[in-house]
């Protein structure tokens, strides 16, 4: 599935203001930034220029180092036509977590633009979607046949955490707090060079993990 569509915007330009949530979708109580600002910044998730070690285990996946839960397990997605790693995902009892981070403006906003844009691929490819809010703003609810999943964003200046859990319907209640905890824990290492709005922040791998990838790539092979 497709989440971000093709428009482009230099990192200086401002998010603007787009299309409310739809009148059919539920709002759930909780706390939202207001549009266009970007959210508090002093309990995570944190660049990695301000992040003062906590003792936390995390992945180090180069653009973001993403926290491992006792108990979980880290799946590695790769595309089979570029032999480059997609995703790296989280598995845990609630759900598969997937943590991501996208070039964005220094202002803030991309959040709430992509999410409108997520919603509406949501609908078309017939889930029930909830739009809630919640500690950095809207998130996302949808019901996929069996699966639930939960979208949340977090926008920074010049970079904007997307988070996302998938599992059974009978653990959504639990898999959305998991999945918060997971965010506001993770570190984002953006760099320094200007890149498009909305790329993907690279993912790289560590190295025992990319060894170990590789050697099983040359033994199927």
């Amino acid at each position: 599935m497709g989440i971000f569509g093709r428009k482009r915007r230099t990192e200086g330009e401002s998010a603007g203001r787009h299309a409310a949530p739809e009148a059919d979708d539920t709002i759930e109580d909780g706390y939202d930034d207001e549009e266009g600002e970007l959210s508090d910044v002093s309990d995570g998730p944190f660049d990695v220029a301000d992040f003062t070690d906590d003792g936390v285990p995390r992945i180090d996946l180069g653009s973001v180092k993403v926290p491992v839960p006792d108990g979980s397990q880290v799946q590695v997605e790769m595309d089979p036509e570029t032999a480059g790693v997609r995703a790296v995902h989280v598995v845990t009892e609630q759900g598969q977590i997937t943590v991501s981070a996208y070039a964005a403006p220094r202002s803030g906003g991309l959040w709430r633009e992509v999410s409108t844009e997520l919603a509406d691929q949501l609908r078309a490819d017939g889930a029930k979607v909830t739009i809630g809010r919640g500690k950095w703003g809207l998130e996302i609810s949808a019901i996929v046949g069996d699966v639930a999943l939960r979208f949340v964003g977090v926008d920074r200046p010049r970079w904007m955490l997307r988070g996302v859990i998938a599992g059974p319907q009978s653990e959504a209640a639990g898999a959305v707090e998991v999945l918060r905890e997971i965010v506001r824990r993770t570190i984002v290492d953006r760099g320094d060079a200007p890149m498009p709005v909305r790329t993907p922040l690279t993912i790289t791998l560590p190295e025992a993990v990319a060894e170990h990838i590789a050697a099983q790539q040359q033994a199927q092979g």
